[in-house]
């Protein structure tokens, strides 16, 4: 299996349990969220990581001097969607109830923390790789 899709099933089964957790929150413990602004920003910022990945990936392929392009390119485009999404979120939908800012941020966390740690990992391990 190529490491993108291994890292793309990890993120689905991610916001199946970020899901499920706000499910969870929202009907048993009676925490007072929006269940459609999750099911809204989870895909949203899934697409987010998935174009990063595969930029990311696409530009590992590559010769060794265009890599650290790639790289730059992708962290600096999830960036760019993100402030373009939140600026939609935020300005445009006038979502900006406390429940609706904290789903965002917490989401936004979550996801970019998952897509940073990915990237960092897979740097790693190849340049674990290039020493031996």
């Amino acid at each position: 299996m190529r490491p993108i899709y291994k890292y793309i099933l990890l993120l689905v089964l991610l916001n199946v349990l970020l899901l499920i957790t706000t499910y969870f929150l929202v009907s048993i413990v009676k925490i007072h969220l929006n269940l459609t602004d999750a099911f809204v920003l989870s895909p949203s910022f899934s697409a987010i990581a998935i174009i990063t990945l595969f930029i990311f990936f696409k530009g590992l392929a590559k010769e060794p001097d265009s890599q650290t392009l790639y790289i730059l390119v992708a962290v600096s485009l999830k960036f760019l969607l993100e402030i373009v999404f939140a600026l939609v979120w935020f300005i445009v939908a006038k979502k900006t109830s406390l429940a609706s800012v904290l789903i965002f941020f917490v989401l936004y966390l979550c996801l970019t923390l998952f897509s940073l740690q990915v990237i960092l990992k897979t740097l790693k391990n190849k340049a674990l790789k290039n020493l031996n």
